[in-house]
């Protein structure tokens, strides 16, 4: 591995620069279940159909990360980087003069190709980079990207699509992209990891310890894309037809965000990860049920958002760290594996909303989300590799 760059000190500035690709990433994630009503009716589809441009987007990109990351092994990550983020921009381009619901959706795979490409190469520069003791904190400098998106970028962006349309939101995104691609060209240092071929890649999934946290992350954000894919239905019980309430909606959702995301490096490298994602998970079981209780009314149904938003951080930045621990000489394999089973959690979680609302309702989601975030909880204690270590050491010990 070669690394072209000043002094270490200077790793956390770079993760800025890196960190307003994901804001870019992030308004376009955080800013479309705000648009769905628009694009619904524009496009002539239903509003479960428009959900499903986020399901296509995140498939899109877990089946894309791990063959662009091995057909770029041997590139420095400065042009990989550089190049995922133009290739988002073009297929931003491509949905925000797409005339058919179609060229829309063939604009999602082009911007999740390029999502991919960005991303994972983004949180694998960040672990090689940082010390690590400082890792947990170098992963949520770059996902602090996600969540100042939430609380910015997506209030602008909703406020764009009510004088523009939804489609002058999304041209707002390829400007964005444009600032973007050109910072990661001019400013991330020049990096060239240990190429990886697709045997390597198998090598980690047959590695039992690796194997079951890569099924863990493709779970553990499935319950919260349930509910936020579709937030317009969620807070169109309490207020229907209003714009205005989803946007306050999305932006005390990404407030929460903003907020976990500053605290979770600080729990992580503090507590055990696997203890904080169970609590985590709890906390989104229980805010889930809650929601059904309470979504009849406006200001506890933002109660409820900005509690998930608190939570969403501390699901994935910790699920990140046990992967990178676990990988070891192939950590950034790992990783870039981690991040296409994110992406199967998000469409997983979108997938199973889109079928609630259309079968049972709005009023259904919490619930579904609730039982799914139990059984996510279940599913990572039965499987943790640490439990097993920590009985293994212990017999040993004896």
């Amino acid at each position: 591995m070669t690394i072209r760059q000043a002094s270490n000190d200077t790793w956390a500035w770079r993760l800025v620069i890196l960190a307003v690709g994901t804001f870019v990433l992030g308004v376009d994630g955080f800013v479309m279940p705000g648009l769905l009503p628009e694009i619904s009716s524009d496009l002539a589809v239903s509003v479960a159909t428009a959900g499903q441009l986020t399901t296509v987007f995140a498939v899109s990109y877990a089946v894309g990360s791990p063959v662009i990351a091995t057909l770029t092994g041997r590139l420095d990550r400065r042009i990989v980087i550089g190049a995922g983020m133009v290739s988002f921009l073009l297929g931003m381009v491509l949905q925000a003069a797409g005339p058919t619901y179609g060229v829309v959706l063939a604009g999602r795979v082009v911007a999740a190709l390029g999502a991919a490409a960005f991303q994972a190469n983004a949180f694998a520069v960040a672990g090689v980079l940082a010390p690590p003791d400082r890792r947990a904190r170098a992963f949520a400098v770059i996902g602090a990207g996600f969540s100042l998106a939430a609380v910015l970028g997506v209030p602008f962006g909703l406020l764009i699509g009510q004088v523009w349309g939804w489609r002058g939101t999304l041209w707002t995104i390829v400007a964005l992209a444009v600032v973007a691609a050109v910072l990661a060209g001019l400013f991330v240092p020049s990096i060239t990891l240990p190429a990886t071929t697709m045997r390597d890649r198998l090598t980690v999934l047959v590695n039992p310890r690796i194997l079951v946290l890569l099924a863990v992350s493709a779970l553990v954000l499935a319950p919260l894309f349930l509910l936020t894919a579709y937030a317009s239905a969620v807070v169109g019980i309490s207020s229907p037809g209003s714009d205005n309430a989803i946007l306050v909606a999305l932006l005390v959702y990404g407030a929460g965000s903003f907020l976990g995301n500053r605290l979770v490096g600080l729990f992580v490298d503090r507590f055990a990860s696997l203890s904080v994602i169970v609590t985590g998970l709890g906390i989104v079981a229980l805010a889930s049920g809650l929601l059904a209780v309470v979504q009849h009314w406006f200001v506890p149904t933002l109660a409820v958002l900005f509690v998930l938003g608190v939570l969403g951080s501390s699901l994935f930045i910790p699920q990140q760290s046990r992967v990178f621990d676990a990988g070891g000489d192939l950590a950034t394999v790992a990783l870039s594996l981690n991040g296409s089973m994110n992406y199967v959690g998000t469409a997983l979680g979108a997938g199973l909303g889109g079928v609630v609302l259309a079968t049972a309702g709005p009023l259904w989601l919490g619930p579904a989300a609730a039982v799914l975030a139990a059984a996510v909880i279940a599913i990572a204690v039965i499987t943790a590799p640490e439990r097993r270590t920590r009985t293994t050491t212990l017999a040993t010990s004896q």
